[in-house]
Formats: structure tokens, sequence, C-alpha cells
């Protein structure tokens, strides 16, 4: 390799892409083209970015796997930096295979990363920590990657809900951002640490409402509660969980209940709550009953629904106390609202992978929200994306978005 070659990806390693094409921009050779399309991407140019590596991989040939493989690590980050989600994940793995079998250990580990990143993207908490864990936690890495690889384990336990573990591995790619001194690592990092500091729900409880941060949150399902957990549409205690996503009529008797205790809430109520009946008639009053003999049947691990003159009251069996657990912001379409949060633009079908949503549901959703001012599209076609600026004291994605620890 040559001085022009090395100088350049020092200067990729230490943040200057400038610094990087000047040495490299009027070379088409296979590693130069590397370089640049490195260099283009951390200037924000993606689609230049993906050609200039594609044709690197293409130059270096079918002998120089380890320098392919770099391009495709390069190539996924690209994506999954500008929410490519249906690139293809496979890809990635054969690439870090290929770079441990060639002894490129660095370069594995940030492509481990990467897999990792995606993997929590999309909720896949499980899958990634197997991998971190498959990862020799001894192993040195230059800064910049263990700053990358200490987010990753933070971004994890506050999906958990482990801020002491989240918050500790902050403070540790802190250090290494600043070992690194790289002024883009040492923003992310910062401003992923934003979150242990950042509303991530609101309890109500007693006909009162307050904000409360993740670690309060934590502090909260330990604490002996019996929580209606409107953020994911699950009632638990310590011990148990009974989820009801998919009963959203059921969720909703459930929570207009719990608002209420230790008080009742009258029929009226109900029926407007869960069916949005404006004038009940002998029908709604049957329905409701029905739904609430189905309620009682879900609960009854953890709490009873009693008949009152007015209506229905919720009386847990153990825990001394009922609360709601609500999202900061709740309004329609706000999953997808959490999601374009964090500044980055989204096409509909990474929405749909990260959502778990049809691609025609998002893309709906994404039309009503852009008529409302709220996101704003640009591009066509395939190319097309979606953003928005971040909303103060929206919750984004990192917050709240997975199933609850079950122990």
């Amino acid at each position: 390799m040559d001085s022009m070659i090395t100088a350049a990806a020092r200067a990729l390693a230490g943040g200057d892409p400038l610094g990087a094409l000047k040495r490299v921009a009027l070379r088409d050779d296979a590693p130069a083209l590397a370089l640049r399309g490195i260099a283009m991407a951390q200037l924000g140019d993606f689609v230049r970015a993906k050609a200039l590596l594609r044709s690197a991989a293409r130059a270096f040939g079918q002998k120089e796997a380890m320098a392919r493989a770099r391009c495709v690590a390069a190539e996924a980050e690209i994506a999954l930096v500008s929410r490519d989600l249906s690139w293809p994940a496979k890809a990635l793995h054969a690439a870090r295979a290929t770079l441990e079998a060639h002894g490129d250990r660095a370069n594995a580990a940030h492509a481990l990363n990467l897999e990792v990143r995606r993997l929590l993207l999309i909720g896949r908490l499980d899958e990634a920590e197997r991998l971190l864990a498959d990862a020799d936690p001894t192993m040195p890495l230059p800064p910049a990657l263990r700053a990358a690889r200490e987010l990753a384990v933070a971004g994890i336990a506050i999906r958990r809900l482990k801020t002491k573990a989240a918050r500790a591995a902050f403070t540790r790619a802190e250090q290494a951002s600043r070992e690194a001194a790289i002024p883009a690592l040492a923003a992310e990092v910062e401003s992923a640490s934003l979150v242990l500091e950042t509303p991530a729900a609101r309890l109500i409880a007693g006909g009162e409402e307050r904000p409360l941060l993740l670690e309060e949150v934590e502090a909260l399902m330990g604490s002996g509660a019996l929580v209606v957990d409107a953020c994911r549409n699950v009632l638990r205690d310590e011990r148990h969980a009974i989820p009801l996503a998919t009963r959203p009529v059921l969720f909703a008797l459930l929570r207009a209940l719990a608002e209420a205790w230790p008080g009742d809430v009258p029929r009226s109520t109900l029926l407007a709550r869960a069916f949005r009946a404006k004038h009940a008639d002998e029908s709604h009053r049957a329905r409701l009953r029905v739904e609430i003999g189905r309620l009682r049947g879900e609960l009854h691990a953890l709490a009873d629904i009693k008949a009152t003159k007015r209506g229905f009251a919720l009386a847990p069996r153990r825990a001394g106390s009922v609360v709601v657990l609500a999202p900061p912001v709740e309004e329609q379409h706000a999953a997808v609202l959490a999601f374009l949060a964090d500044g980055e633009s989204w096409s509909s079908s990474a929405l749909a992978i990260a959502l778990g949503a049809s691609p025609r549901t998002v893309q709906r959703a994404l039309e009503q929200l852009a008529q409302a001012g709220k996101v704003q599209a640009f591009g066509r076609g395939r190319a097309r994306r979606w953003m928005t600026p971040p909303v103060p004291g929206f919750p984004t994605s990192l917050l709240l978005p997975g199933p609850l620890p079950t122990n």
C-alpha cells in the first residue's frame, strides 16, 4: 500500500474525509475507490458512496477477499445509517466471517457491531445480545470501535430497563470517544446518552399525572404496583405479565378502570372509551358485559373486576396500588413518529420492517402525517424518504420500544 493510500486511511480513521479526498480524489485504483466511498459516506453523500464502494469491490477481484469484505462492511454501515433495512444482512454476516478468517479482527468487530445495531433497530434484542456475547470483550480495539461497542451495550441495557448498566456503558463510550478524538463520534455518544435524562413515559395515578425518566420507570416496575403499561399494552406486576396488544377493546377497558382506581367507572364512560359509542343502546350494553367478562378471564391471575351501581371497578389481588404507564405523547401514528424522531430519513419499507407492520399500513400513516404537516418526503419511487425534525419531548424508538423484561 503506497503512502498516499496510507495517509488517506489515517485521515478517515481520524474523521477527516476532506483530508482523505485530497489524497485520493483523482485515483481510480481499487483502494482509492474504497477510501473515496468511505469519505463520501462521512460527508453524507450515501448514493455516491455506495456506487464507489461497489466499484471498489469489483476492482479488487475474487482473489482479494478481505478487501472485498471490507467494502461490504462499509456499504452495510451506509445502509444502516440511511435506514435501508432491506439491505441483505446475510452479506454482512458473510463479510464478517471472511474478515475473521483472514485475521482482520478490528474490522470483524466493526462488522459485528453493525449487525448488533441493525438488530437493535428492528427490536430483536435477544439476537443482539447473543452476538455481543460471542465477541471477545478482552480483545484490544481502537478507541472508535470501543465507543461503538459500548453504545450497542447501552442500547440493549436501555431496552431492558437496566439504567445503571446503560449509564456505565455510556461512561465507557464517552471515555473511548475522547481517546478517539473524533468530534462526530463524541457528539453521537452525547446525543445517545440524553435518553437517560429525557422523559420516557407518564405516570397516571389518583387522577394526576407526571413524567418519568427511564430510571424511574425501572423503579416503578419493581415497586410492587400493578402497572397498566400503555406503551406496550401489557398488565404486569413484579412476577407476571399479561399481554393485551392484540385485544385493543379489552385494553381500553382496563386502562379506563386503572385510571379511575380505587374508584369505579360509569358504564357510559366505558362504552365511550372502548366502543366510541356516543348514544349507547341495549346492544352496546350487552357487548360491554361480554367484554368485561372476557377481561375478567384475562386478568384473573392479577386482578378482578367488580360490578358497582354505576359501573365497574378494578380490584387487584396482591398489589397495593394501580398505576398507568403511558407514552409521553399520545396521538395517532405515534409509533411512526417515534422512529422518525431520530432525525434520520426513512423509507416506508424500512419503517414497515422496524414496526412489524404492512408496508401499505405505514404508507397510509405517512400520508396522513404529511397532510397534517408533521412529516415531509423527498425523492421519488424507491428513493423516496421520510423524515421530521426531532420533536421536543417526543419519545424516540430507543426509549420504550421492546418487550419489558420478564424477571
